[in-house]
């Protein structure tokens, strides 16, 4: 194994405890427009890059699915509760990534959310000053599970593939990393990982402040 000399996290489900969001406000932005969708379909297409999540959303909940008009719908709602109510960050956030920090590591995140946004939810949590580069979907021609997004925040963060952790919650994000060369380690969040994805992770932690043991 390379020497480690970065991490590169997600964000939603694995810095912020937002998961729980995303499956609520996808259902009921949906349901509003009149679609059937349930929890179930919310959690299929966690981190996964719309070109996926709209076929699969389409052949899951009805053909006639406005993917794009759900998730516009979808964006206005959960913001709204988010500027009341603000973000939860994960159990020991900033005593992880202070701790990464006194490694001397890298710090980046990769992320499916648009970076206005993931920068305001870093704010959020006080978190923002310790990433080195914040790299999202937007950035990248194909979004998770393809490798692009793992690469680019790699090379933004100024750190091989090979010399990084990727900390994930969904399997998409898990994929993307693995796929990239990068060490995928998965603290889940909404399900555990079955004996597939599992063969794709360096490890599997209870919580986010276990992957400073591995550094």
């Amino acid at each position: 194994m390379s020497t480690i000399k970065g991490v590169i996290f997600d964000l939603d489900g694995t810095l912020l405890d937002t998961e729980k969001l995303y499956r609520r406000f996808w259902v009921e932005a949906a349901r509003q427009m009149g679609y059937p969708m349930e929890d179930r379909h919310a959690l299929m297409i966690r981190s996964m890059a719309a070109v996926y999540a709209e076929p699969l959303l389409k052949r899951e909940v009805c053909a006639d699915f406005d993917y794009h008009g759900v998730r516009a719908l979808r964006r206005q709602i959960m913001e709204a509760f988010i500027d009341e109510n603000g973000v939860d960050p994960k159990p020991q956030l900033l005593e992880t990534l202070q701790a990464i920090r006194a490694k001397g590591l890298k710090i980046g995140l990769a992320t499916a959310t648009p970076e206005h946004r993931a920068r305001k939810y870093l704010r959020m949590v006080q978190a923002e000053e310790y990433f080195d580069a914040v790299t999202c979907a937007d950035m990248v021609k194909r979004g998770k599970p393809q490798p692009d997004i793992y690469l680019l925040a790699c090379e933004r963060t100024g750190v091989a593939p090979q010399e990084a952790i990727a900390v994930e919650d969904a399997p998409t994000g898990i994929r993307a990393a693995h796929a990239a060369g990068c060490l995928a380690v998965m603290v889940p969040d909404q399900d555990q990982p079955d004996d597939a994805l599992r063969a794709l992770c360096h490890a599997v932690l209870p919580s986010l402040v276990d992957v400073v043991g591995l550094l």
